[in-house]
């Protein structure tokens, strides 16, 4: 199948989300852009599933390329995150647009994630 196609009800829906990961040193950084939303956020939860499954238990999600994120996505972080602090891992955030920060804010999760403005910030 296609990058970017994915299978749907209705025969193929194109993915609105894209995911990388890259290790620098000890840290894997999660690049995500596009839009986190109910149709795309398993593409997020399998690349951070595969991390965990690999053992890559320090992470770092730079989300500064994400349009839009809904519920499902802040729920894929907040199950990550649970799953990387039962193994002594961490998961931290780079978040630079106001709008993603004032959905971080209005839901409390500034108060559960380390969020930065810069990746180099989120590696110092």
């Amino acid at each position: 199948m296609p990058a970017g196609i994915r299978p749907g009800r209705r025969g193929y829906a194109m993915v609105t989300v894209h995911v990388t990961s890259e290790d620098v040193d000890d840290r894997t950084v999660v690049t995500v852009s596009g839009e986190i939303d109910v149709s795309s956020a398993d593409a997020l939860r399998d690349r951070l599933g595969l991390l965990l499954d690999e053992d890559r238990t320090d992470l770092v999600v730079d989300l500064r390329a994400v349009a839009f994120m809904d519920s499902t996505g802040l729920g894929v972080l907040v199950g990550t995150l649970k799953k990387v602090r039962t193994v002594g891992g961490r998961l931290e955030l780079v978040v630079d647009t106001e709008r993603l920060l004032r959905l971080f804010q209005l839901t409390a999760l500034d108060q559960v994630f380390t969020v930065h403005r810069t990746l180099e910030d989120a590696l110092a």
